[in-house]
C-alpha cells in the first residue's frame, strides 16, 4: 500500500511540475473553470441576498393575522371589529398605552428605479403603531411621522434604489402629495424596501374606509403564539389565518428564490459542460504529449491505478486553481452588491443586497473539483491503456 501511494504522490508532482510546459491548454482550461465558478456564484448570490432580506424576520415574538384564505396582504381584508378582536385577545403584550398591535395597510404606488429610470412597484404600507410592535424599526435619518399627517418614512433600501425619497423631498400618490420626513433600518429585511404612513391618513386617500388587510402583534413571549392562534382561529366571530412574521416571509420569497436558484443551476451547467470539454481537451493533450514518459514509467513498474491516479489530480489540480481564482472574482465583484427586483408574490419592488456566502464558495469549489474530476477521467484511463511497446516507439 505504501509504494502504491509513493507512486501515486511521485507522478502527481512530476505532473504538477510539467504544467508550465503546457501553459496555453492549461490555463485555458482554468480560465474556463473560473468562469463557470463565476457566473454559477454570481448567479446564486442574488438568490442567497434576496433569502436573506425576507429571512429577516425581526423579534420571535411578532405574530401576523390575516383573512382565513389569503396568501398575502394585498388579498386579505380585516374590519374594524375584527381589528378590536384581534387585540384583545390572550398573549398580546400590553402597555399603558393599550395591546402592542399595528392594524396595517398595504398597497402599491409608482415610483423611479434610479439604476433604469423605469416606473417600479413599491409598497406604501399604512401602519397604526409599526414602529413599536416592530420592535427592530429604528429611524436612522429625520424624524418619524407625525399622525394625522401626509407625511411618510422610507425604508433605507426603498431611499437607495428609488427616486424622490430622499428625507424633504415631496411625492405625489393618487390625488395627495406626501413629504418625506425620516429614513428607517429594519435590521436589514423586507421593511427596508417599503414606504410607511400612518394608516389613518392612507385610507381615506385610497378610498379604504376603516378596513385593513392585516394586523401585525408583539406577543407577550415567543411561546406564547400558539395561545394567541388558538384562540382567534377558534373564534366564531374572526375567519383569520394566524402566522409567525418569518413564517410569512418564507411564503412570500419561496417562488422567487427557487426560480433564480433554478436559472443559476441551469447556466452554470451549460458552461460547466463547456469547462469539461476544455478539461478534457487539455488532459487529452497532455496525456498525447507525453505517451512516451508514461510508457517509460510503466516500464519502471509503475502501476496503471497510480497513473490514472495521478493524472485526475492533475486534472483536479487545474480546476482548484481555476474554482478558486473564479470564487475569489465573484466575492469582489457581487458580495454587498446593492439592487432591487420585483417579488412575484406581492408584485413590488423589494431591495437587497447580493450575499456571496461560505456555503455557496463551497458548493462552488465542490463544482469546480467535478469538473476537474471528470475531465481527467477519461485522459487517465486513456494512459492506462496506452501500449507500452507502441508509446515507446513514438
Amino acid at each position: 500500500m505504501s509504494n502504491w501511494l509513493a507512486q501515486i504522490w511521485a507522478l502527481t508532482v512530476y505532473n504538477v511540475r510539467t504544467i508550465p510546459q503546457r501553459k496555453g491548454a492549461a490555463v485555458a482550461a482554468a480560465v474556463g473553470i473560473a468562469g463557470v465558478v463565476a457566473v454559477f456564484v454570481g448567479v446564486l448570490s442574488i438568490a442567497e441576498g434576496f433569502r436573506a432580506a425576507m429571512a429577516v424576520t425581526g423579534p420571535a415574538d411578532i405574530a401576523m393575522v390575516l383573512r382565513s384564505g389569503a396568501d398575502s396582504e394585498m388579498t386579505s381584508g380585516l374590519g374594524r371589529e375584527q381589528v378590536r378582536l384581534i387585540a384583545d385577545a390572550p398573549g398580546v403584550a400590553r402597555t399603558a398605552e393599550g395591546p402592542l398591535t399595528s392594524a396595517e395597510l398595504f398597497v402599491i404606488i409608482n415610483l423611479v428605479k434610479r439604476s433604469t429610470g423605469t416606473d417600479v412597484n413599491v409598497p406604501l404600507r399604512g401602519v397604526t403603531q409599526g414602529i413599536a410592535v416592530r420592535g427592530d424599526v429604528k429611524i436612522v435619518e429625520g424624524r418619524a411621522f407625525e399622525p394625522g399627517r401626509n407625511e411618510v418614512i422610507a425604508g433605507r433600501g426603498a431611499a437607495r434604489e428609488f427616486a424622490g425619497l430622499e428625507v424633504g423631498s415631496r411625492m405625489e400618490v393618487g390625488q395627495s402629495e406626501w413629504t418625506v420626513v425620516g429614513i428607517f433600518a429594519g435590521g436589514g429585511g423586507s421593511a427596508e424596501s417599503e414606504i410607511w404612513t400612518d394608516a389613518a391618513v392612507l385610507q381615506p386617500a385610497f378610498h379604504r374606509g376603516d378596513s385593513y388587510q392585516s394586523v401585525y402583534a408583539r406577543l407577550t413571549t415567543p411561546e406564547a403564539f400558539e395561545q394567541f392562534k388558538d384562540s382567534l382561529t377558534t373564534n366564531p366571530q374572526l375567519q383569520v389565518k394566524v402566522l409567525r412574521q418569518g413564517e410569512y416571509l418564507a411564503e412570500q420569497s419561496s417562488m422567487l428564490i427557487e426560480f433564480i436558484s433554478g436559472i443559476g443551476v441551469f447556466v452554470a451547467t451549460m458552461m460547466a459542460l463547456g469547462a469539461l470539454f476544455g478539461a478534457l481537451n487539455t488532459m487529452y493533450s497532455a496525456v498525447a504529449a507525453r505517451a512516451r514518459e508514461i510508457a517509460t514509467l510503466r516500464a519502471l513498474g509503475f502501476g496503471s491505478a497510480a497513473i490514472i491516479l495521478s493524472v485526475m489530480l492533475e486534472s483536479v489540480v487545474l480546476a482548484l486553481l481555476g474554482g478558486g481564482v473564479g470564487a475569489a472574482a465573484a466575492y469582489w465583484a457581487f458580495n454587498g452588491f446593492e439592487a432591487a427586483t420585483m417579488n412575484w408574490q406581492t408584485f413590488s419592488q423589494v431591495a437587497f443586497a447580493f450575499a456571496v456566502t461560505p456555503p455557496l464558495l463551497a458548493a462552488a469549489i465542490v463544482w469546480a473539483v467535478g469538473i476537474g474530476v471528470f475531465g481527467g477521467l477519461f485522459p487517465a484511463i486513456r494512459a492506462a491503456r496506452l501500449p507500452v511497446a507502441m508509446a515507446l516507439r513514438e
